[in-house]
């Protein structure tokens, strides 16, 4: 049986893979009643105005200009919400 070996602890590696797959599964279903594209207005509402401010300033997500407004891919906004940040 292979093991991954994490700092705290061992895991059986088709535990891991179960797990992970599940995971998937969870943000697949999640995100799949998500619109392509947010309005500005929106990202700020689902995600925190100063979050995508900073995504943008940080030139980790890019607005894509229509014609009266901003908008943001969801997919892009859910990633950036996903990653663990370091501010220090």
């Amino acid at each position: 049986m292979n093991f991954l070996n994490f700092s705290d602890h061992l895991v059986p590696y088709d535990k891991f893979l179960k797990d992970l797959a599940a995971t998937i599964v969870k943000m697949l279903k999640s995100d799949a009643q998500d619109p392509e594209f947010i309005s500005q207005r929106k990202a700020y509402e689902m995600f925190g105005r100063g979050n995508v401010e900073r995504w943008r300033k940080q030139g980790k997500v890019q607005p894509y200009k229509r014609p009266g407004k901003l908008e943001y891919r969801t997919a892009d906004l859910r990633l950036l919400q996903r990653t663990v940040q370091d501010y220090f």
